[in-house]
């Protein structure tokens, strides 16, 4: 008689009910991103002040102050770490697929550092100048757009885009970008410039503007949206290209059309918030490991919690050390090292073990 030793299926969470708890932790998460801060607000008096925005309600002239810094600069950075957050998290599971790589996240295609020689040239070189704030971002994603097309060039072949060689192309001009970027900051004159390089390179969403959220958060939802209605052939993507073509999916467009998508959401949130890791690579697979490896219950699960993850690391970014302010990705690898250690020994059967 033999005895079994397979270890019993991993139980799994409804995804609705978790779902519906993750928004709604998101949404109170969302008021303490913006009670929490340098200057003290108690929750009380921010919900009013949130009321008053939102109805038009009337304020002291004692309270035009509080105002400002709820409606003017907490209210729109919370929001945006939000939507990033869960951009992140999306491309993350769509990037995994695209490539078929359990180590994928948004960046390993080159966008970040395409984006990041964008940024630098105005931080650095003060390039694009005449957009004023919008500097930074427009040319951000404009290098973040030509990564994609070196990408893509480079990777397409006559026979489609393969998973191997779009891995291999983005590590290689991601590469090369770094290298531009490092020259550039080494040849800068001043150091200030250096920091803030540094300081956009590990993520920061300390310029994060009214003008900023809507574009951010409409890419995201369509990106959303797209991945939505490719959650099934995706499924089938992920049992390789024969058994998708024999599902009636064609594994090469669906390439193509993920690689567009994952690109223009990554440059796009890495234009407003910098290059923050972790959460694309940690989110997919913490929302696997919850609710199953169905494309159709991760993406629902994935995006909130990367969500709820930035808004607040953002949180303990600027209060830890207030008035000082931390890098954001400083804090996501903090917790997702360990985070990521822990779920290889809870699925190793799943991330390269037994």
């Amino acid at each position: 008689m033999t005895v079994s030793t397979s270890p019993p299926p991993p139980r799994r969470i409804p995804a609705l009910p978790l779902a519906l708890g993750l928004a709604l932790a998101l949404l109170v998460s969302l008021v303490c991103g913006v009670a929490l801060g340098a200057a003290g607000l108690d929750l009380p008096h921010v919900l009013r002040l949130l009321g008053a925005g939102l109805t038009g309600g009337r304020l002291e002239a004692d309270e035009a102050s509080a105002y400002a810094i709820v409606w003017q600069i907490r209210l729109p950075r919370t929001v945006l770490a939000a939507v990033v957050g869960a951009g992140l998290a999306a491309t993350g599971v769509a990037v995994q697929a695209l490539v078929r790589n359990a180590l994928a996240d948004p960046f390993v295609l080159g966008i970040s550092s395409g984006a990041a020689v964008g940024a630098n040239a105005v931080i650095l070189l003060g390039a694009f100048s005449a957009l004023g704030i919008w500097a930074i971002s427009v040319s951000a994603f404009g290098s973040a757009l030509a990564a994609m097309a070196l990408v893509y060039l480079a990777a397409r072949t006559a026979y489609g885009l393969t998973p191997l060689r779009l891995v291999l192309t983005g590590t290689a001009l991601s590469y090369g970008f770094s290298a531009v970027t490092s020259l550039m900051v080494f040849s800068a004159d001043r150091g200030e410039a250096a920091r803030d390089v540094m300081m956009w390179l590990l993520g920061s969403l300390g310029g994060a503007t009214w003008g900023s959220v809507p574009i951010a958060a409409g890419t995201v939802l369509a990106g959303l949206a797209y991945l939505a209605c490719a959650a099934g052939r995706l499924d089938a993507l992920a049992m390789g290209d024969e058994t998708s073509a024999s599902l009636g999916v064609d594994p090469d467009r669906l390439r193509r059309e993920l690689f567009v998508v994952t690109a223009a959401v990554t440059g796009t949130v890495v234009a407003v918030s910098g290059a923050i890791g972790f959460v694309g690579l940690l989110m997919p697979h913490l929302a696997r490991m919850l609710v199953g490896a169905g494309h159709r219950r991760v993406l629902l699960i994935a995006p909130l919690a990367g969500a709820l993850l930035l808004v607040w690391v953002d949180i303990a970014s600027r209060t830890l050390l207030a008035p000082a302010e931390l890098p954001v990705g400083v804090f996501t690898a903090v917790l997702g090292v360990p985070a990521f250690l822990l779920m290889m020994r809870r699925r190793g059967h799943a991330l390269g073990g037994r």
